[in-house]
């Protein structure tokens, strides 16, 4: 069930034809226990996509959310979120009789603490259960998983150590325990075995179930985009266990940290605070971590967005001491020598380049020399002239359009936030005015040369600004949003499919 080999992208080409997928974090999905799942309802989704003639789902990173609740600062770049694991689906492996206990509430925003609180305890329950049982169904998949994921032990270890000191960072551990030696590695893992085992067991509930679904999606006809931050948490296994790949102090400390400089979002740039990498360390290794990381992201998606793609050729690194990112520099990364390793180990693979920000023609070589796609926001089109390279009539075939992203407000309430001016614009060149503007603007992005069109569930259902799922900039408040199936109308998938359909971007499958 579990073997991950089965997924992993080999060859071929995607993104290479006409299609349209949806943007929508699987937490935003509806359902019990406060936040999205793997469950029943996102299996639901995925008929409605197919419904809608849609290729693709686009998701957000899947691993486990650390400051702020955001999927892009996590605890591991290679872990599974152990809130999006259905609680339904374990009681029924269990107790195959069960039905999963009473109705419970179906939140429309989710209270991380409240669930991080709940869930995780009933999954530490589960799972010690699991362990204490040498006959519970599952014990030798479970067992294969452990022995074949590298960064499982670590990881696991990781987190044992962040409850036995009460949530703290790493760098306020005890010494000892902060910069780890193999021998006292090996002398904690023996100390925290218990918890350890159980960190596993989550783990493998997360990628059984993803697994599971993935294969439903595949059986529809739907691929499955993913994300790969660039950076990684600077609290999290990735550093702790592998200081000497970051740019660190003697202490651990960051001696620089990453952002970006003022741009559309903010005035002041965005200090993002994740440690940056040392590259000459990393290129000594031959790329090995971004070979494992690479290798193991296609084990979880079909297609991989990759954020930030700028920092790979250079990245805007800000003295540690600096409390916005305005007072950084731009320093150069490999570039092509770490994608020409990746390529040698792994094959030529399907990869969306987030080329969003200031961009130089360096950039965009690296981005052509693997022909990679770019990404278009419509909303980003029309604070200039008709040369704006995000208008459609502008567009690459190889690219990827999008009407706005996770970032981005919503379409209807981005239109609404206009001056008269810019609506005025926005509809001289959408054809549409006032509530139909956001069906036009939908029109426009199908209409686009690009190859792949994404739109945000928000934007199919016209939801307002108070459905939008990140600010940047603000560390807190951000992620929540989910929907309700009373909000998707009965004929929206129909009218999607015709629109999908119109523009030629229909699943080849359902023709």
């Amino acid at each position: 069930m579990l073997s991950q080999g089965n997924f992993m992208y080999i060859g071929g080409k995607m993104l290479n034809k006409r299609g349209c997928g949806v943007l929508l974090h699987p937490s935003s999905l509806p359902g019990p226990d406060g936040i999205g799942s793997f469950g029943s309802d996102a299996r639901r989704f995925v008929d409605l996509l197919a419904g809608m003639g849609m290729t693709y789902w686009q998701v957000l990173p899947l691993t486990p959310p650390a400051c702020g609740d955001s999927p892009y600062s996590a605890f591991s770049a290679f872990a599974g979120n152990p809130l999006l694991i259905d609680l339904d689906q374990i009681v029924a492996d269990r107790a195959p009789a069960a039905t999963g206990g009473k109705s419970r509430p179906n939140a429309t925003a989710v209270d991380f603490t409240t669930v991080q609180k709940k869930k995780m305890t009933l999954l530490k329950a589960e799972g010690a259960r699991f362990l204490a049982d040498e006959s519970a169904p599952g014990k030798h998949e479970f067992w294969d998983f452990c022995n074949k994921t590298p960064w499982l032990h670590n990881y696991a270890l990781f987190m044992a150590l962040k409850q036995r000191y009460k949530g703290k960072s790493w760098d306020k551990w005890p010494a000892g325990m902060a910069l780890l030696t193999p021998e006292k590695h090996e002398k904690a893992s023996v100390e925290l075995g218990p918890e350890i085992g159980i960190q596993k067991y989550i783990q493998w509930q997360f990628f059984r179930q993803w697994y599971e679904l993935r294969r439903y999606a595949a059986e529809k006809g739907i691929s499955i985009i993913g994300d790969i931050p660039i950076f990684v948490g600077y609290d999290s296994a990735d550093v702790w266990s592998n200081r000497e790949l970051f740019l660190l102090d003697l202490k651990g400390r960051p001696t620089a940290v990453a952002g970006v400089p003022p741009d559309y979002f903010s005035e002041t740039g965005q200090l993002w605070g994740n440690p940056l990498y040392d590259w000459e360390m990393m290129g000594r290794q031959g790329y090995a971590w971004w070979i494992e990381r690479f290798q193991a992201m296609f084990h979880l998606f079909d297609i991989i967005r990759v954020d930030h793609f700028r920092g790979f050729e250079a990245a805007w690194n800000v003295p540690v001491e600096e409390s916005t990112a305005i007072n950084g520099t731009w320093v150069k990364a490999p570039g092509t020598a770490l994608f020409d390793e990746i390529i040698a180990a792994l094959g030529k693979l399907p990869v969306i380049a987030e080329d969003l920000g200031v961009i130089t023609p360096e950039v965009e070589k690296l981005r052509d020399r693997y022909d990679y796609p770019g990404m278009k926001i419509v909303q980003f089109a029309f604070d200039s002239g008709p040369s704006n390279p995000y208008l459609p009539h502008n567009h690459q075939v190889n690219s990827v359009v999008y009407t706005g992203t996770h970032d981005n407000d919503t379409t209807a309430g981005w239109y609404h936030s206009l001056s008269d001016s810019q609506r005025s614009r926005v509809d001289q060149y959408v054809g549409g005015r006032g509530e139909d503007t956001v069906t036009y603007i939908l029109r426009t992005v199908l209409m686009s040369v690009a190859n792949t069109a994404i739109i945000p569930l928000q934007d199919l259902i016209e939801a307002g600004s108070e459905a939008r799922m990140n600010v940047p900039g603000t560390a807190f408040g951000n992620w929540g949003w989910r929907f309700t199936w009373d909000m998707i109308e009965h004929d929206l998938a129909g009218r999607i499919r015709d629109l999908v359909n119109c523009y030629g971007r229909s699943n080849p499958r359902y023709h």
